[in-house]
């Protein structure tokens, strides 16, 4: 889990690289940078999914993601080069990820495989 802890920490301080510097300044969705943001996400669910105790920073940054990236990329000129549905599911995603962090459990029924996006 510290490497999926070192990945959300990069990427919600928003470092050189990460996913959301990209997306959010250059205005370019770097699909790699958002599978390793996604990816942590995941891990870090499923490491705090049965844990009372969350860390102010760890929730910021839940918050945030599945806030900010839908209203950051709404724009009509914001580039897509992916299929819409891409883009549709990764939001999806983020929404799940946030929602099974806030709550502890995911709607899915088990066992569940999360697709790569």
């Amino acid at each position: 889990m510290d490497d999926a802890l070192t990945v959300l920490r990069q990427e919600f301080d928003a470092t050189e690289g990460s996913f959301l510097l990209r997306v959010r300044c250059d205005l370019v969705w770097d699909r790699a940078a958002f599978s390793r943001l996604e990816r942590a996400m995941r891990v870090s669910c499923e490491q705090y999914e049965s844990r009372d105790d969350l860390p102010r920073w760890l929730v910021e940054g839940f918050w945030d993601v599945s806030q900010s990236v839908a209203d950051w990329t709404a724009h009509p000129n914001f580039p897509r080069p992916h299929p819409a549905q891409y883009y549709e599911d990764c939001l999806a995603r983020l929404q799940d990820l946030a929602d099974w962090f806030f709550r502890g459990w995911h709607p899915y029924q088990q066992p569940h495989v999360w697709r790569d996006l």
